[in-house]
């Protein structure tokens, strides 16, 4: 097999967790980056919730810090990567709620691993044995051996296992047997209860001429499992002790060991071979196949086991069942049974359990006057018939367990494939059924898909353009096939044609329509939504009118009006039809296209409710918003909706309530930009004014900025002069964050002229801030003074804490840039006082380290290092990025001021990094201090 890997990184789990950039091993760190890394390589390719990563290294101990400790491993696991492979060979992405590894597959060698032993098997005996010799040779050790914890890494002990079962085996039919009696003894005793590895050394014993102690192996195992565990040898196993007990002929030749004597064929009974033909250049599924690889390898040979294949619509469930059933088609003798129940058919009806019983026993050489008319008789019929026979029994597009449970055959091995669009999950907890539940394809495969329909490789001749193809079609194989048939069937079209047509959301499920064949996205969707009961169907819209990325219950309570627990059960059953996946625990996302399906049927069914419905959703929000922002500050702009909704998420901490921002930030950008499309300018104002502080805490700037627009519009048209100012002194206040005050001043006059005619003396508070600020970055710092000390009078006078502390810091800033260090340090320090008092912590901690830079430039270096350790150490206790950047780059330059030179670099170094991950301006300050300060030593 050919060695994919050898330029950029590859991730070995197989022993010592091992990271290897173009042959070079890489040194990762501490054992908690270690056990992080291990995690995301086991799950490479799908998220890793943040609060599993915590749970995995920590255990019930976790410290107060930890998932600021697990944002710092994945900063520098990330750092690691990024220095040893600037192309980018694998990447760790940030995906709510967690992580994830974005890496090719072959990069993993268990992967690889497995992929070798898939390959192996069907080959002939000398390619099989070298295929799983070099799948073993990947194993290095003990799986994870130098990870802390105990990372869940049975499947890959498994898999050596199987592997090394596999590998006797070939060798025995290669006539290896006394060649591998040693390493089977030795194996057996590592692996007691293992009954494959008992079987082949009794086959190796017996065939190098030592029947006796064949069955002292097998008497052996006996007494073992007898006494140890109470149950008996199994059945492939005590045949097998029969043949050695009577020197059967068949043991003597080397050859794949059968488990039990199977009932062949007998004449006049037919071997039925009814799978449909399989569709030429399947594509991708290549984890999906293995898995279904396994089960049937691993499968008890007295019973049957059973798969249920399910996923969404168009997702390709029957496609995978079909193929592998013919790539496996010589597991089973005698025969492949194929049966369309039309679960979901749009213009049949579902086909029930004594009809496709009928059909089954007709193909199985029962003469049509020997089928019965009972259906208990037919059922009865139909396992006598099979009770001895290995199938496998293909049973697509089921709509619920009923129309499967007769028509499973008994035991012998039988392997029975079920699809649906329906989880069937009663057929695990009654039957013993395996799930295995399709997503979309990557994208890689979806374009390697249209390629092979079209019949030539576009992908080469318009790269960029079927990227954005596959990704307008959702990686979904029904719409690709779709795509490629219309460039098939009009060969004048180029991608890029198909592409703008595609573009228009309101066009898109037209065009992947086939008209002339009745199939389509949106047909094969509604035939879905018709099966829903009313209030799914209720939900399935409402689920389409939220405009962000993914749905909550407690946005879905807030539309249907329903209580928490029924938005959230009618979710569940929703992701259960495949309607819409649940991402992370109440995190569902809808697939674009079924987005747009659910869109267009709102469209076609409620014009009239979806403004009322938008305005649910924008108050549900703007409840949200002002409870969670009210954790990260204190605020007294008169907003207020923080008690309106009941059903509100309602995070306890500051640092819960930043984690429900991160996760609904792309949400609330999108409801902004529906809310404004809408008409909808009070709430959309309002919501700009309530996502602010959060936008502060994370110095979130650029999406800011485009929703800052609407909502000052929106305030605008409504006429509300109090929106206006409002969302004024927001923008302001971002600009003041990030750096870029300059040329504000209109804007703050403007704010001022309103504060005065609301008359408000909060609103004047602010304002006046406002206005000295921009004045400040003007560089009238004196006229800058007046207003700050008129706005600290106006908010001593009204009883105004916050705004008088907020107003006390900024002044004392301006005094700073003036040189009146000593008054500066006096406001900044009943600044600091007043937000201690007011609970607010953010605050202070900022104030703490202004304190610290003033008393560092009044020459008070101990009590300069005193305030900046203590502000750093609140501000990594809070979760706080800027914060501890802002105090660890004080904290450097006293180091450095007392001559403490390497550690002031690592503390300004760390400021420096905690910098450049929020993005802020202040980065490229730090950096030239540290530049200066190492060309200085």
């Amino acid at each position: 097999m050919a060695d994919r890997t050898r330029s950029g990184l590859e991730f070995g789990v197989l022993g010592p967790l091992q990271v290897l950039a173009d042959g070079r091993q890489l040194v990762i760190g501490r054992k908690g980056m270690r056990g992080l890394l291990a995690m995301l390589v086991l799950e490479a390719n799908r998220v890793v919730p943040i609060d599993e990563i915590v749970d995995s290294l920590w255990a019930d101990d976790p410290p107060a810090t930890a998932r600021t400790i697990v944002h710092g491993y994945v900063s520098r696991l990330r750092r690691m990567l990024e220095q040893a492979d600037p192309a980018g060979s694998a990447r760790i992405l940030t995906t709510p709620p967690g992580y994830q590894l974005a890496v090719d597959p072959w990069r993993l060698d268990f992967h690889r691993a497995r992929q070798l032993v898939s390959s192996a098997r069907g080959k002939p005996a000398p390619i099989r044995a070298q295929l799983l010799r070099e799948s073993l040779g990947l194993w290095r050790g003990q799986v994870l051996a130098d990870v802390p914890g105990e990372p869940v890494t049975t499947d890959l002990e498994e898999l050596r296992l199987a592997a090394l079962e596999e590998r006797v085996e070939a060798e025995l039919e290669l006539g290896r047997h006394l060649e591998l009696v040693g390493e089977l003894r030795q194996l057996v005793g590592e692996f007691p209860f293992r009954e494959r590895l008992v079987g082949h050394i009794m086959r190796a014993l017996y065939r190098s001429g030592q029947r006796a102690d064949a069955l002292e192996a097998y008497q052996r195992f006996h007494r073992r499992v007898v006494d140890e565990l109470g149950i008996d040898p199994g059945p492939e196993l005590r045949v097998l002790h029969e043949q050695v007990l009577r020197d059967d002929p068949a043991l003597s030749s080397p050859g794949p060991s059968e488990p039990a004597a199977l009932v062949p064929p007998r004449p006049g009974v037919v071997v039925p071979a009814q799978l449909p033909a399989a569709a030429s250049g399947f594509i991708g599924r290549d984890e999906e196949l293995a898995w279904l690889d396994r089960l049937c390898d691993t499968r008890d040979r007295t019973a049957t086991t059973i798969a249920v294949v399910n996923g969404a619509p168009g997702i390709g469930k029957s496609e995978l069942a079909v193929t592998w059933g013919h790539r496996r088609a010589e597991q089973f003798p005698d025969g492949l049974l194929f049966a369309s129940l039309n679960g979901f058919a749009p213009d049949r009806e579902p086909v029930g359990p004594a009809e496709v019983l009928a059909r089954f026993l007709l193909a199985l050489g029962v003469p049509s006057d020997g089928v019965p008319r009972d259906l208990d008789d037919r059922v009865g019929l139909y396992r006598s018939v099979l009770a001895k026979r290995r199938v496998l029994v293909v049973l697509d597009d089921a709509w619920d367990p009923e129309q499967v449970r007769l028509l499973l055959p008994p035991g012998a091995g039988s392997v029975v494939l079920v699809t649906s669009r329906r989880r069937l999950e009663s057929l695990v907890v009654s039957n013993g059924a395996r799930m295995l539940t399709l997503d979309t394809l990557r994208e890689d495969e979806s374009v390697r898909l249209v390629d092979e329909v079209v019949g030539k490789p576009l992908s080469e001749q318009e790269p960029v353009a079927m990227r954005m193809l596959v990704e307008l079609c959702g990686n979904l194989p029904l719409a690709l096939r779709i795509a490629a048939a219309k460039l098939v069937f009009s060969p004048e079209w180029t991608v890029e044609a198909l592409v703008a047509q595609l573009s228009d959301d309101d066009a898109r499920l037209r065009t992947l329509d086939l008209a002339d064949t009745g199939v389509g996205v949106a047909r094969a969707l509604a035939v879905s939504y018709r099966n829903l009961p009313p209030e799914l169907a209720e939900t399935f819209r409402a689920a389409g009118l939220v405009p962000g990325r993914w749905v909550s219950p407690h946005a879905i309570a807030a539309l249907c009006q329903t209580d928490l627990g029924t938005a959230a059960s009618r979710l569940a059953d929703l992701a259960d039809a495949h309607l819409l996946v649940e991402q992370w625990r109440g995190g569902f996302v809808l697939h674009d296209l079924v987005r747009l399906y659910a869109r267009e049927v709102l469209g076609d069914e409620e014009p009239e409710r979806r403004k009322p419905a938008l305005r649910r959703l924008m108050d549900h929000y703007l409840a949200a918003c002002d409870h969670a922002r009210r954790l990260i500050r204190p605020v007294s702009d008169g907003v207020d909706f923080a008690a309106a909704e009941p059903t509100v998420p309602r995070p306890a901490t500051s640092g819960q309530a930043l984690s429900w921002f991160d996760k609904e930030w792309p949400n609330l950008i999108a409801l902004v930009h529906a809310g404004a499309e809408a008409g909808l300018h009070q709430e959309v104002w309002q919501l700009v004014r309530l996502v602010h502080t959060y936008c502060v805490a994370r110095l979130v700037s650029r999406e800011w900025h485009a929703i800052a627009e609407f909502g000052l519009a929106s305030a605008r048209v409504s006429g509300d002069l109090r929106g206006e100012m409002l969302v004024l002194h927001a923008m302001h206040a971002i600009k003041v964050w990030t750096g870029g005050t300059r040329g504000t001043l209109p804007d703050a006059e403007r704010a001022h002229r309103i504060a005065e005619e609301l008359g408000e003396p909060r609103y004047l508070v602010m304002t006046l801030d406002q206005l000295a600020c921009a004045l400040s970055a003007e560089g009238r710092n004196e006229e800058a003074l007046s207003y700050y000390r008129e706005a600290v009078e106006v908010a001593r006078r009204d009883g105004d804490a916050l705004g008088e502390a907020t107003v006390l810091n900024n002044l004392a800033q301006v005094e700073q840039r003036l040189g009146q260090l000593e008054t500066a340090a006096q406001h900044q320090f009943q600044a600091m006082e007043v937000h201690h008092r007011n609970g607010d912590e953010r605050a202070y901690v900022l104030a703490v380290n202004n304190l610290a830079e003033l008393y560092a430039e009044l020459g008070l270096l101990a009590e300069a290092e005193e305030n900046a350790r203590q502000g750093v150490e609140l501000a990594r206790g809070g979760s706080m990025q800027f914060e501890e950047a802002f105090g660890r780059q004080v904290l450097g330059s006293v180091l450095a001021k007392r001559g403490e030179t390497v550690a002031a670099q690592a503390e300004l170094a760390e400021s420096r990094r905690l910098f450049e991950r929020l993005g802020a301006p202040r980065a490229m300050l730090v950096r030239t201090a540290l530049e200066a300060l190492t060309t200085e030593v």
